[in-house]
């Protein structure tokens, strides 16, 4: 295995600036260090920017998605169907509200749920759909919001890997009732550790801004269990800044991927990834398939060439030890093609023209090789 130290261009490279280091300093000197005036700010101007009426900061993407299950009704008895191809966040947050994650098969295209797939596996039990946004890539919202209309099912956006993407001109965030955000350091901006909500209905965010508060919407008044899922000040200071570039770095993305795809277009056994017509791609991933040879063999000839990789994901969330020990099952053949043969390759906006030449002459010469 290479030396992390032998990587010449990594997978992910978050980008702070003066201006965050200036709002976290001014933060720390106004002694409001906790939930104050700077996350309320960033709440509203991160609605605003993504077209939603609220947002509801919390102190990571998981957070974000447990909060929004419990602000829509979803406990135990009831399930929800999801995809099994995501991070594990996606499937975790419905198991700790008591409810069941049902696995919807992929589209091998998008590698998002494919709407196709949901409505067989409705049931009396269903309570709502949780799509993942992945990659920075939109699901079928239109479709998946007429099933969930159809059934009587709530719709809660997993945007943590999706921010300023678009479906048919509308910007995932605002294309369910609630939807979840993660500023985790790799995503395309940051808080450092973070989530939001955004929704535009009343009552759901107030649900939301109460779960993230041990259940108070009054203080010391609890009307449910809740949690302590705030997010701090010095988090939202660094987001402030963030917002204020994420479209540059999104534009800087999509330059990046649209270079790597016109590198990589004819190199053997390598399926680029696909944009779906009225969608905009944010590219928080730039995954290619590989369609011939061992999928470890690519990725070892790869950071050989000093190129990071990352598998995003391995192992579909029914495989995974602590979903069988929960007896959870699924039989998604396209999700586990995918996670036998994705690679993530570098298309941050860090990435010089030089960077983004030695990826595809890496990913060349695994093929060559292979």
């Amino acid at each position: 295995m290479i030396n992390v130290s032998e990587i010449k261009v990594p997978i992910a490279k978050p980008i702070i600036g003066d201006e965050e280091i200036e709002n976290v300093v001014e933060v720390l000197k106004s002694g409001m260090i906790a939930q104050g005036p700077k996350v309320e700010e960033f709440e509203q101007k991160f609605a605003e920017w993504v077209g939603s009426d609220y947002g509801i900061a919390v102190n990571s993407g998981t957070a974000a998605l447990h909060v929004a299950l419990l602000s829509c009704g979803i406990g135990k008895g009831d399930e929800v169907i999801t995809t099994p191809f995501t991070f594990i966040a996606s499937g975790n947050s419905i198991v700790y509200t008591g409810a069941k994650p049902v696995f919807a098969d992929i589209d091998l295209k998008t590698y998002t749920i494919n709407p196709d797939s949901i409505e067989p596996l409705i049931n009396e039990n269903t309570q709502a759909i949780l799509p993942v946004q992945l990659y920075g890539q939109s699901s079928n919202m239109d479709r998946i919001n007429e099933i969930a209309e159809k059934h009587g099912l709530a719709v809660i956006e997993d945007a943590a890997q999706a921010h300023g993407a678009t479906c048919n001109g509308e910007k995932v965030g605002s294309l369910g009732d609630m939807s979840c955000f993660s500023f985790y350091p790799t995503k395309n901006m940051t808080t450092s550790e973070g989530g939001i909500i955004t929704t535009d209905d009343d009552d759901l965010a107030d649900n939301a801004r109460a779960f993230r508060a041990h259940g108070a919407s009054v203080r010391y008044h609890h009307d449910d269990i809740g949690y302590n899922f705030r997010m701090t000040d010095i988090a939202a200071a660094i987001g402030l800044a963030q917002l204020n570039k994420i479209d540059g770095f999104n534009e800087k993305r999509i330059e990046n991927a649209a270079y790597l795809n016109e590198g990589l277009k004819d190199i053997d056994g390598v399926v680029t990834p696909y944009c779906a017509y009225g969608s905009k791609h944010v590219y928080h991933q730039y995954t290619i398939r590989v369609e011939k040879g061992d999928r470890d063999d690519w990725v070892d000839i790869i950071n050989d060439c000093g190129v990071g990789t990352g598998i995003h994901y391995p192992i579909p969330l029914y495989n995974q030890p602590a979903y069988r020990k929960l007896g959870l099952e699924g039989d998604c053949p396209n999700a586990e093609l995918a996670a036998n043969n994705v690679i993530s390759l570098p298309v941050h906006p860090s990435l010089t023209k030089e960077d983004l030449d030695l990826v595809i002459e890496a990913v060349e010469k695994a093929s060559k090789e292979l």
